[in-house]
């Protein structure tokens, strides 16, 4: 019987969408005839959050911010297959979780695109659950999607040892609060020094994190 549960973040731990994500935000600047005058490091340190927390972040008004999000959407469901990328050594990571493992994804991007991502990159198969954000009331940080996650999976904590692996301070602080361990990655949006400060343990890359957990 598999001991571990292991929880994948998704966007810079297991895919790379920084491009996907960057354009949309651009497009839907243009579309909503919006002059944008960050950077795009701006945007990407956002990244992790829900679109309505970036966009209000990034200058747009509370009372548009569902407009810019609206015509995000509407883009980024035409352009993410194209424009993401599998993060090196992503799908050898997931298929050593299931291994010995029971796997599943929890990320703050919606349903209605991961889905499409998982299947295009041949890795659906190995998630028992994929939470997203309309899954929950409160994203990360708050452990929400975490607690919703396990609840599904039938969750004992007699039974299994948890793991979230994540690449931002977002995922490390839902795990500390859901009580469950986290592993810090660098693959992706979050630095060594910041996600030091969440976890006691930090490597390069899924596949890295996912050996650690076999070995401890």
């Amino acid at each position: 019987m598999k001991k571990n549960i292991i929880l994948f973040d998704l966007d810079g731990t297991l895919i790379d969408s920084t491009d996907a994500i960057l354009s949309t935000f651009y497009h839907s600047f243009k579309e909503m005839e919006y002059n944008f005058t960050g950077s795009q490091e701006d945007i990407k340190a956002l990244i992790g959050y829900p679109l309505d927390i970036m966009y209000e972040n990034l200058g747009i008004p509370k009372e548009r911010v569902w407009d810019f999000v609206s015509s995000y959407k509407h883009r980024y469901r035409k352009i993410s297959t194209i424009k993401t990328t599998l993060l090196p050594n992503a799908l050898e990571a997931v298929k050593l979780a299931a291994s010995f493992a029971r796997v599943s994804v929890v990320t703050t991007k919606t349903r209605l695109y991961t889905i499409p991502l998982l299947k295009h990159f041949e890795m659906l198969e190995y998630f028992e659950i994929v939470t997203g954000r309309e899954n929950v009331e409160n994203p990360k940080p708050h452990p929400e999607p975490i607690l919703t996650t396990l609840e599904k999976m039938n969750y004992n904590n007699n039974e299994y040892k948890v793991w979230m692996i994540g690449d931002t301070k977002l995922d490390l602080i839902a795990a500390k609060d859901a009580k469950v361990n986290s592993i810090g990655v660098l693959c992706g949006y979050g630095e060594k020094e910041e996600l030091s400060t969440y976890t006691n343990f930090i490597q390069n890359n899924a596949l890295e994190a996912v050996k650690f957990i076999k070995e401890v």
